[in-house]
């Protein structure tokens, strides 16, 4: 499992939710955390800083079938492919 950045709130947090799971298992009462609790600390997305600078961006593209069936048949990965052929056919141009 990825290890996880915490901030010393979360972490807090964190703690006092394990500390509430022994103690159930010991039979003993715990600690209850509300979901208004939970998403005070769930963030959702990626950690900060973990996001590279060169991502790459989502479209909706229309290929003709037999150029899409090619590249599918080149088995996985093909998606890098197509973008390689494409990044080297811009560089045999010049853009206006």
């Amino acid at each position: 499992m990825a290890e996880v950045k915490m901030d010393a709130k979360m972490l807090a947090f964190a703690n006092d939710v394990a500390e509430s799971i022994r103690q159930a298992k010991r039979g003993e009462f715990a600690a209850v955390h509300t979901p208004e609790m939970i998403a005070e600390y769930k963030t959702r997305g990626r950690p900060v800083g973990t996001r590279k600078a060169d991502t790459k961006q989502a479209v909706t593209v229309r290929y003709s079938p037999d150029v899409l069936a090619a590249f599918k048949a080149t088995g996985p990965g093909w998606q890098a492919r197509m973008n390689d052929a494409l990044r080297e056919w811009l560089g045999q141009r010049t853009l206006a």
